[in-house]
Formats: structure tokens, sequence, C-alpha cells
């Protein structure tokens, strides 16, 4: 048995050892799931034993996999972090040049233990509600359904595959981009479930703020989802910016007042999480009005900041400072509520920071010197 054993074992580092960098990715991730799809099937199995089961409720199995699908993202997703780190160790000659930076463009970038500490927790939550959400909806279009515990324990075995399976995919293809996509989802979702959960159900009569009291039972859930977020801002700040080109130290500068504005937008959005409106009124309204203040003040000085952003952007952001700014006048004139006005803001200046990376990547090329006309036009502006 002990033969046989280190027999395929070897086998399986000969079929490692001859596989491109992309197979063994592949590979490891579907061993993450199978693993997750086995650990998740028999605990499931012995939770729902001799049990006639719902769909959503306690115990059901919307409630497992979705709790066991928030701790799988996490590990799976560390998992995948520290597999990265084995890869240049384990074949070398195969190393990805981006995968020494964490997967993003300029070399010597790497993700602090807090960032992806903040990363891991915003896949983990969008396990937890997205699970929940599913099978809310299954249990609208099957209603009053049993579900017996063989099925449902590979339900939640499936469950536990498949999110393993992207987290670990995740965790080894991190980049500005793909960190953006995920903190739009982790926001909304956060956002959404801080509504459902609550207890006032006219808190938009309010503000948006009034989620987060202290007083509301979706205080948690609305405060922790603006913290993580605010640290994933400040993260995505600092490495959309470090690929930028700077051919003068005037493009150095900008770039770095760029950054600076941009991180303080994350740490000010995580500071309305820290203090809630009910018990920090003053500081509360002060962080948020400073974090509209910086947004409207880095994308009016973007042209002079990045003198080679797209100008077509640099419009957009204007057009999107001028709808905010008109939003207030509504506001001050008793036409809209404050709700209204903070939701359409937080839009904006998410969509804003998302096109921005986009933008941002697609400029990190080197700076085009065998082209003079364009370095001609760079410098007029």
């Amino acid at each position: 048995m002990r033969a046989e054993w280190e027999r395929l074992m070897r086998r399986l580092r000969d079929a490692r050892a001859s596989a491109t960098l992309r197979q063994m990715r592949e590979t490891d991730a579907l061993l993450t799931g199978a693993a997750a799809f086995v650990l998740g099937f028999l605990v499931a199995l012995v939770i729902f034993w001799h049990r006639t089961l719902s769909i959503t409720g306690p115990w059901s199995v919307g409630t497992v996999a979705a709790i066991g699908g928030a701790a799988v993202a996490v590990l799976s997703f560390s998992a995948g972090r520290i597999g990265l780190r084995m890869e240049a160790a384990e074949a070398p000659e195969k190393q990805d040049p981006t995968t020494a930076n964490d997967g993003f463009a300029t070399p010597g970038q790497r993700l602090r233990w807090y960032e992806l500490t903040a990363i891991a927790l915003a896949h983990g939550a969008v396990a937890l509600l997205a699970l929940f959400g599913l099978a809310a909806l299954l249990e609208a279009g099957f209603r009053d359904a049993p579900v017996f515990p063989f099925p449902g324990a590979v339900l939640v075995g499936v469950s536990l595959a498949l999110t393993a399976y992207v987290c670990y995919l995740s965790a080894i293809a991190l980049s500005p981009t793909s960190i953006s996509l995920i903190l739009a989802v982790f926001l909304v979702i956060g956002a959404l479930t801080a509504m459902l959960e609550a207890t006032d159900p006219h808190w938009w009569r309010d503000n948006l703020s009034a989620l987060g009291m202290s007083s509301n039972a979706s205080s948690p859930a609305f405060n922790l989802t603006l913290i993580v977020s605010g640290v994933m801002v400040t993260t995505i700040a600092r490495y959309a910016t470090a690929a930028l080109p700077v051919p003068e130290p005037r493009d150095e500068r900008g770039r770095t007042i760029v950054r600076v504005a941009l991180i303080l937008i994350g740490l000010l959005l995580a500071c309305v999480g820290v203090f809630p409106v009910d018990r920090f009124f003053l500081l509360h309204n002060t962080v948020a009005t400073g974090m509209a203040v910086c947004f409207a003040a880095v994308v009016i000085g973007l042209p002079w900041f990045l003198r080679r952003i797209s100008r077509v952007f640099v419009v957009l952001g204007w057009v999107y400072v001028l709808v905010i700014a008109l939003l207030g006048v509504f506001f001050a004139t008793g036409y809209y509520n404050l709700t209204a006005v903070e939701l359409i803001a937080a839009v904006l200046i998410f969509s804003w920071i998302i096109v921005f990376l986009r933008t941002a990547g697609a400029d990190h090329g080197p700076w085009d010197a065998a082209r003079p006309e364009r370095a001609e036009s760079v410098a007029r502006r």
C-alpha cells in the first residue's frame, strides 16, 4: 500500500514538472475545489442526517452552503496566495514575470498583509451573500419543497467546490482591475444586505448613513462593508498609479498627488464606517464631506497631474463632478433627500475609480520618444 502511494505521488510530481505554468495553476485550483467538495459533502451529510431539510432557514441547505462558502472562500484565497509564493521555488524556469510582482505591472510591488486580509474578507462576504441570495431565489421557485440529506449534502459540496475553485484562481490573478471589480461587487452586495436587514424600513427618509446607526440591525454589515472597502481602495490607489510613466519630474509629482488623493479617499471611506453618524455626528460628516472634496479635487486637476491621461476620461470626470454638484443643489432646495444624493454620488465616485484603473492600465506603456508629435502635444498641455 505504501509503495502504491509513493508511486502515485511520484507520477503526480512528474506530471507537474512537465506541465506549463497555466496547467499547474488550473490543476491546483481543481484540487482545491475537489478538497472543498469532499469536506463540504461530509460535514453537510453529518449535519443533515435523519432530517428533512428546507432550502432556507436555520440549518437549511442554503444556510450551511452560505456559511461554508464564506469560510472556503477565505481559505482557498489564502491557499492561492501561498501557492503563488511557492511557484518560484518549485519551477523557477516557468515563472511568470508578473508573479514576482503579485500580478501588477511594476517590479517590486507586493500586496501587504492587511490588504490581502481585506481582499480575502471581501471574497468571503461575496460568497456568503451570493449563496444566501441564490438560496432565497430557489426557495421562491420551489416553495415548501423538502430536501433530503444526501442530495442536500451534494448541493452544499458543489457550492463549496465552485467557490473554492473561483477564489483560488482569483487569488493568483490579482491586478488593480480585478480588485476594483471585486470591490464593486462587494460594495453592492454589502449595501443591499444592510438595506434588507435594516430595523427601520423607512431608513431612507434620513440618509444612507442611517444604515450604520447602532440602533439599526444592519449596522455591523454596513460599517464593515465601508471599512473593508476603504482598505481595498487604498490598495487599488497604490497599485493603479505605480506603473504610470513619469518621463519628467512634474509627471512624478502629479502621479504622487493622484496616488495620495486616492489613498485619502480610501481612508476617509473607512472612517465613515469607523465613526457611525449617531455616535460621531460631526466627525462622520466631516470625513464624508472630505471624501467628496478629495474626489472633486483629483478629477478637476487630473489633466495637469497626469498629462497623458485620456481627454475623454477627463471630460467624463468633470461631468461626474457637475452632476454631484447639481445633486447638492437639489438637496439644498428640498427637491432630493440626502439618501438619493449619497447613493448617486457613491455610484459615480466608484464607477469613476473603476474606469480610471482601466484608463491608467492602458497608459502603462513606456514613454514613446519615437513619436515627437505626441511628445510635443503633451508638452503643450
